[in-house]
């Protein structure tokens, strides 16, 4: 059964820094565009960003851009969020998601385009 599984979340100080992975199994992660959401309390789920299979290009929001980085190991069906220059704003659970769908750059920021999603890992950024 397909399944995908973040670590890597944890307190941090403003301006620290934190990778994220998400790991699938029971799939190819070549197949599937992948994306990175987060959800804090009270608040909507949120696009962060995300890499469409075959190419991988990246697409982030304006609120980490030059900030995060998304990247993959196909070799490994892993995929990564690199979080640089941390802010309590960004204090979330971070979901990682596969879509084996081709998505248009306006699609990849949609939760509903994504067929699998991982269980959440928290990240805390707080003096």
């Amino acid at each position: 059964q397909a399944q995908l599984v973040e670590s890597g979340g944890g307190l941090v100080q403003p301006g620290g820094s934190l990778t994220l992975s998400c790991a699938a199994s029971g799939l190819t992660l070549d197949n599937y565009g992948v994306g990175w959401f987060r959800q804090a309390p009270g608040k909507e789920r949120e696009f962060v960003a995300g890499t469409r299979r075959s190419s991988g290009y990246p697409k982030y929001a304006d609120s980490v851009k030059g900030r995060f980085t998304i990247s993959r190991d196909n070799a490994k069906n892993t995929a990564y969020l690199q979080m640089d220059s941390l802010q309590p704003e960004d204090t979330a659970v971070y979901y990682c998601a596969g879509t084996t769908s081709y998505l248009i750059l306006s699609s990849m920021t949609r939760a509903d385009q994504y067929n699998y999603w991982g269980q959440g890992t928290q990240v805390t950024v707080s003096s």
